[in-house]
C-alpha cells in the first residue's frame, strides 16, 4: 500500500480511519497488525486485502493495482490470490470438513493440488476428522479447517483476522504456531490482525496503527517487548 488513505462520512461526520498509510508485505513473511480499537487495522487489512477500497492511494497485490479492477475482476483476484481467516471460523454448517476445505476451489471449478492438499491436511493434523460436519468438531480442529480452506488454493497471501480470539490459549497457540509453520515451511505470505502480544511475537514483523497511521514498526518482536512498546505508545 501506498499513502493510503480511507475516509468515511464528510464534514463534521468524517473520519480519517487511515490517513497516509504506506506499508508493504513481503512475501514469505509473517506480519502482525496492532493498535488500540479505531487505530484503522482492520481497515487497513480490509483494503489491502481487496475487501474495501481506498479513498486515495494505491494497493499492489503482486504487480495488479486494485484500484484499476473492475468488480468481476476484483472478485477473481481475491478468489485465486488471497485467503482469508477469520476469528468465527466461517465454515459452512451442512459441509464436511472436506467439503469446506475444498470449498474455494469448488467454486471456482478448480481441482485440488492433492500433494499440496494432502500435505495441508497433515501438518493441520485433521486427517481423521476429514468426514466430520462443524458441529462435530472443536473450535480448534473448526479453525484449522479454516485455515486449510484458506491456503488450499496457494493464495498469493494470506490474511488472518483474530485467528485465535474464540480458542483458549492451548488450542490457540498450536493454531498460531501452525501459521508461522505455514510461512516458514510452505512459504506463505501471512498478515495477522491482533490484540494479543503473545499472537503477535510469533511474525517477523509487527506494525503499530493509531489513529489511522503507522507509528511504530518492530522486527523480531517479543511479547514482553511488544508489550513495553504498546505501554510507550500509550503514554
Amino acid at each position: 500500500m501506498a499513502d493510503g488513505t480511507k475516509v468515511y462520512g464528510a464534514g463534521d461526520t468524517e473520519v480519517r480511519a487511515l490517513d497516509g498509510v504506506s506499508a508493504g508485505f513481503e512475501a514469505g513473511r509473517y506480519t502482525a497488525i496492532m493498535g488500540p480499537s479505531g487505530s484503522g487495522k482492520s481497515t487497513l487489512m480490509h483494503c489491502v486485502a481487496g475487501l474495501d477500497d481506498l479513498t486515495s492511494g494505491n494497493v499492489f497485490i503482486g504487480d495488479t493495482e486494485l484500484g484499476s479492477l473492475s468488480d468481476r475482476e476484483l472478485t477473481l483476484l481475491r478468489r485465486d490470490k488471497v485467503g482469508f481467516v477469520f476469528q468465527s471460523f466461517n465454515l459452512i454448517p451442512t459441509l464436511t470438513a472436506a467439503e469446506n476445505l475444498t470449498l474455494p476451489l469448488d467454486l471456482a471449478g478448480r481441482k485440488p493440488d492433492r500433494d499440496w492438499m494432502d500435505n495441508l491436511v497433515t501438518s493441520l493434523g485433521i486427517g481423521d476428522r476429514l468426514r466430520h460436519r462443524p458441529d462435530e468438531l472443536s473450535g480448534g480442529q473448526q479453525q484449522r479447517v479454516a485455515i486449510g480452506r484458506a491456503l488450499v488454493g496457494k493464495p498469493a497471501i494470506v490474511f488472518a483476522d483474530e485467528p485465535t480470539g474464540n480458542l483458549d490459549s492451548t488450542t490457540g497457540g498450536e493454531v498460531l504456531d501452525f501459521l508461522r509453520s505455514a510461512v516458514d515451511d510452505l512459504d506463505q505470505t501471512m498478515v495477522m490482525v491482533t490484540h494479543d502480544a503473545n499472537a503477535a511475537a510469533t511474525a517477523h514483523t509487527v506494525l503499530f496503527l493509531g489513529d489511522g497511521q503507522i507509528v511504530s514498526e518492530m522486527n523480531d518482536p517479543t511479547a514482553d517487548g511488544i508489550l513495553d512498546r504498546v505501554k510507550q505508545l500509550g503514554d
